[in-house]
């Protein structure tokens, strides 16, 4: 059996060249014979085809590779070979047919998995603390609205992301498809703030009571409870109140932080009027005066 000799339809006088060299060779060939600047010539179209044909041949590492191997061992036993399809003899196609077949295989296309969507979700604190189960819609890339109910556990932290499986974009080529990533976005509202495990609330309290010192309810995320105010608390001061804040783990919360707010009463009745009068009579206290 005989081959076509791919280096010397190429211009190359040997078969230890880079990839490089043999793209600059076919570059040179098929300019030399290319159908516009050989009209009629039918030996040129042969001579092209040959060149396309050695090109594909020799420009992968793997075929080229092949096809050495193959003509050193016909040519060890003293087999002719052609350069070209004008040359008298038999030429083996059984060689271009695998490479073919690998190029194919090569050219397989692996498994890819599909990107993950993202998305954000806001839940109020209350709703966070407890958990809940909460139907969403998203409009998927196609443009189509698809309704989920997912379960929020109870205490999960602000920025924390619930993750569906396989509701992403598509895979490609078989592939798995991506997630979708729900972040969670926990809204504070008029009486409660979260700041990391700690809730923040205000607490509204009376002159009277802020200058005598008292007991209050103040409700928490799950109960109401009594707390003490000193005598002389000033506005802007907190009450703290241990494990009555947000979740940190089953068992430990964060703490419940008032800020007391001394209410003034925008409208007095009489007594009101004339106890706060003698009040201003017989007291001393100027706090635009006071150094302490």
């Amino acid at each position: 059996m005989v081959v076509k000799n791919y280096y010397k339809i190429l211009g190359l006088e040997t078969s230890r060249v880079s990839i490089e060299e043999i793209k600059t060779a076919y570059r040179q060939a098929a300019k030399k014979y290319h159908p516009d600047l050989n009209v009629g010539d039918n030996l040129a179209e042969e001579k092209i085809k040959d060149i396309n044909e050695a090109y594909r041949t020799l420009s992968v590492p793997s075929s080229k590779r092949k096809y050495d191997r193959m003509w050193n061992s016909k040519f060890g036993k003293g087999e002719k070979a052609f350069t070209g399809k004008n040359d008298k003899g038999a030429i083996i196609n059984m060689f271009l047919g695998n490479i073919e077949k690998e190029e194919k295989t090569t050219k397989k296309k692996n498994p890819v998995k599909g990107e993950n969507v993202e998305t954000e979700i806001h839940i109020s604190i209350l709703e966070a603390f407890f958990g809940l189960e909460k139907r969403i819609s998203i409009r998927d890339t196609e443009g189509k609205i698809k309704i989920f109910t997912i379960t929020i556990p109870e205490g999960i932290l602000n920025g924390e992301k619930i993750r569906l499986i396989g509701q992403g974009k598509k895979g490609k080529n078989g592939g798995k498809n991506g997630d979708l990533l729900i972040q969670i976005k926990i809204d504070n509202d008029r009486k409660f703030r979260l700041e990391g495990p700690d809730v923040h609330t205000d607490l509204l309290i009376t002159p009277w009571e802020a200058a005598l010192g008292t007991r209050v309810s103040i409700e928490t995320l799950d109960e109401e409870v009594k707390v003490y105010i000193p005598q002389g608390i000033q506005s802007g001061e907190v009450v703290r109140i241990p494990n009555k804040g947000y979740r940190i783990n089953k068992s430990t919360r964060g703490d419940l932080v008032a800020e007391i707010k001394i209410v003034v009463p925008k409208t007095l009745k009489e007594p009101e009027v004339k106890l706060f009068e003698k009040l201003k009579e017989v007291s001393k206290f100027n706090p635009r005066s006071d150094k302490k």
